[in-house]
């Protein structure tokens, strides 16, 4: 098994893509701060305001998570994967790379935006990589209702009132140690509520712990 992400085309794309989403940081703290001043900034839902602002920003995933990640899906060899909002793609290269370097088969991609699916699989062509990746566009309500198992690792990289709706639609397709990854589950805890107490029913046999990264990342295995 080699590192893909060593590859020299590879880890430049990612290094322009991550410089691009590192350089949107400001506005985007800005926007929240501007929001939560006048009083109508809600954690628990994105609004039509918010849609319109976050829709060309890449928001991609910090590099470290990303990367750890990556790592997680070779140290389980995970051969199925569903990303659970993808954006302009920058953490879908990090996947398919590891999906790549396991053997091969799918990384599946869920966006909301049409606009951000065509640019996102403009990169996973450009990274050599689109033939690992089914980006589905629309409400992943509907996308991820026709989801085939076993799947190996998830991703939740998204607005956290989607979390547990896309969750609850993966869960019965994971396999026995599986691993799900959330991000800023402790920046955001509140809101996450219905997401933990699902994870902390029994019957759902899950197992989880939040990793000490920046805003937390929670890092939950199937365990039953």
């Amino acid at each position: 098994m080699t590192d893909a992400l060593a590859q020299p085309e590879l880890a430049a794309l990612l290094e322009d893509l991550h410089g691009r989403s590192e350089s949107q940081v400001a506005g985007i703290d800005e926007y929240f701060r501007a929001r939560a001043a006048a009083g109508d900034l809600s954690w628990d839902g994105m609004d039509e305001k918010s849609h319109a602002f976050f829709a060309d920003k890449l928001v991609a995933l910090d590099r470290d998570k990303a990367r750890f990640c990556h790592l997680l899906c070779m140290a389980i060899g995970a051969r199925r994967v569903v990303e659970v909002g993808t954006s302009l793609g920058v953490s879908t290269l990090y996947l398919a790379a590891a999906v790549k370097a396991t053997g091969g088969g799918v990384v599946i991609g869920t966006e909301h935006e049409e606009a951000k699916a065509v640019a996102a699989r403009a990169t996973f062509a450009k990274a050599g990589l689109a033939d690992l990746i089914d980006l589905r566009v629309g409400d992943l309500r509907e996308t991820l209702k026709d989801l085939e198992g076993p799947i190996d690792f998830v991703l939740v990289d998204i607005w956290v009132e989607t979390a547990l709706p896309a969750l609850k639609l993966i869960a019965p397709h994971l396999r026995k140690g599986s691993v799900v990854v959330a991000d800023n589950t402790a920046a955001v805890r509140g809101p996450y509520r219905d997401y933990f107490a699902f994870l902390a029913d029994s019957a759902n046999g899950f197992s989880t712990m939040t990793l000490p990264f920046a805003g937390g990342l929670e890092m939950t295995v199937r365990v039953g």
